[in-house]
């Protein structure tokens, strides 16, 4: 499972590189709150903003998500962990005040990049109003 990356991988750098190309700038791999041993694949930490690039394979997804041939236990009971996980982290970035924009590994980039660009100017433009 080593080659198996925990950032930089295809689809991400194919969202960071649009969501770049429009002029966002970001962290990449960061903890979105201190002290909360979960990264988001981008944060925009003065925005409150945490996007998550979920693969198909590790985060089970609906569409996509293969039940593994071997040690099928094991792996079911692994994914429904990571989605759990999922779940608590988006409520408690929720719950401190976070946006978290969620995107699955087979999305089209173009369109997902799109979600993230809308909710970052839509963070941008509360802050504006806010101050």
């Amino acid at each position: 499972m080593r080659s198996n990356k925990g950032r930089d991988t295809r689809p991400e750098l194919a969202i960071r590189r649009r969501v770049h190309a429009a002029g966002l700038r970001y962290r990449v791999s960061a903890r979105p709150l201190p002290g909360f041993r979960r990264t988001a694949d981008l944060v925009f930490t003065r925005l409150r903003v945490a996007v998550f690039v979920d693969g198909c394979f590790w985060h089970g997804c609906p569409e996509h998500h293969t039940v593994a041939a071997t040690n099928a236990a094991y792996w079911a009971e692994k994914v429904r962990a990571n989605r759990a996980r999922d779940k608590e982290t988006t409520e408690r970035l929720l719950d401190e005040g976070w946006r978290v924009v969620r995107i699955w590994e087979h999305e089209d980039p173009d369109a997902a990049a799109a979600r993230v660009i809308a909710e970052v100017r839509s963070a941008r433009e509360k802050d504006e109003k806010d101050t």
